[in-house]
């Protein structure tokens, strides 16, 4: 790859909402991550509700923090931001359902970055337990995909 197209691409990616874009051309391969010094998004508690006026003399217990339920097994996360889409077309069915077991390597979804649309393997044979993401919902890299059990 020459070094105009590849700068051209670095501007591309610095100018864009995307975090990382992957491209391989040949025998060679380049991949370019922006760096960003953001503060991230971080769960929070919703806010109180307060009691009628007649409980108010107990004390308020402090509101529970949101905490995910833990997923038993291995997740598969987004390696990209993107479009995430659990078949390879409209009239097709999806590469996975929940129970279904997959081989390392094997399609899970399909994530469209910038009109390329990315295959998503298995990294981890097994069971699928959960789907985390409804199809044609726009995704965050690193973001929980599928659990694999």
């Amino acid at each position: 790859m020459d070094l105009r197209k590849l700068k051209t691409l670095i501007d591309l990616v610095a100018e864009s909402g995307i975090a990382e874009l992957e491209i391989t051309e040949g025998e060679g391969k380049v991949r370019i991550v922006k760096f960003s010094q953001a503060v991230q998004p971080v769960a929070y508690a919703p806010a109180p509700q307060y009691a009628p006026a007649a409980a108010e003399a107990a004390p308020a217990a402090a509101p529970a923090a949101v905490v995910p339920a833990a997923a038993v097994g291995h997740t598969v996360k987004a390696p990209m931001v993107g479009t995430f889409y659990r078949a390879p077309n409209p009239n097709s069915p999806a590469f996975v359902e929940v129970g279904q077991t997959v081989k390392e390597g094997e399609p899970l979804c399909i994530i469209e970055a910038m009109k390329l649309l990315n295959e998503i393997e298995a990294d981890k044979s097994g069971v699928i337990k959960e789907i985390l993401v409804q199809n044609g919902e726009p995704v965050e890299y690193g973001q929980p995909l599928f659990v694999i059990a």
